[in-house]
């Protein structure tokens, strides 16, 4: 359900074109906001509010041109949701080191280099109770190991601290909190088998797989002032799946 909770705002969603950050992107559109939405993928159709950014999260420079834009386009920034993320399957022996690279630039790096151009901004636009957001994506696999992902994981308990150390480095004019998504029906599942996602499913509370959207609506809260006391935390968006337990 839409409120016109992102009203004026101007927000960037890395990863963007499909999955967790298509979904956010077009809840946040629904909200009010207009967009710079970041990903390697080349753009699709144009649409009202969205400008694309094709570039490379963990590079510095796709950084410094998506804040120029922001300043030059809007003159403000209000919400920044980084979420891309890779994911290379192999147990840390047979993992190649470009892989862990790979991994932990994008994972983790590029939520470092997205705060360090864009702070400024974020907090040139906060008003009375009235915050930048930094919204990180994170994951489950940052609370639970899963055999084949351990740069992944590194990446995605990085960013849990990350986030808390960013909350207290530039509160109160920006607000970070860190998302963690459960098993979330996205293209990320498109090569993996029945029975791993019927393990999956039976591994949650819910039952059930969660949807992008649902993820976008926990970054909606997140960025809007729906939570404007809400910095440092962690949202788990797993149907359950942390708590449960088949085992003493």
């Amino acid at each position: 359900m839409e409120r016109n909770l992102l009203a004026g705002k101007v927000a960037v969603v890395t990863g963007a074109a499909s999955g967790i950050g298509a979904a956010v992107v077009a809840r946040f559109l629904a909200e009010g906001a207009r967009v710079i939405a970041v990903d390697l993928a080349a753009p699709g159709p144009a649409r009202p509010g969205v400008v694309p950014v094709t570039g490379d999260v963990a590079s510095a420079g796709t950084w410094e041109r998506v804040a120029e834009l922001a300043a030059t386009e809007f003159g403000r920034l209000d919400v920044l949701h980084s979420n891309a993320g890779v994911v290379v399957r192999a147990p840390a022996h047979e993992l190649a080191e470009d892989d862990w690279d790979r991994q932990i630039a994008v994972g983790l790096k590029a939520s470092y280099l997205a705060v360090r151009a864009c702070v400024g901004l974020l907090a040139a636009s906060a008003g009375d109770r009235d915050a930048g957001s930094v919204v990180l994506s994170s994951s489950v696999h940052a609370l639970a190991g899963l055999p084949g992902h351990p740069a992944y994981a590194a990446a995605k308990g990085g960013l849990i601290s990350l986030g808390r150390q960013l909350a207290v480095e530039y509160g109160p004019r920006v607000r970070v909190n860190t998302v963690l998504p459960g098993p979330i029906l996205t293209p990320a599942w498109d090569g993996i088998g029945e029975e791993d996602r019927r393990r999956s499913v039976a591994g949650t509370a819910a039952r059930r797989f969660g949807s992008p959207e649902e993820v976008a609506a926990a970054v909606t809260f997140l960025a809007s002032q729906e939570s404007s006391y809400v910095t440092g935390a962690c949202l788990v968006v797993d149907g359950g799946w942390s708590a449960v337990k088949d085992s003493a």
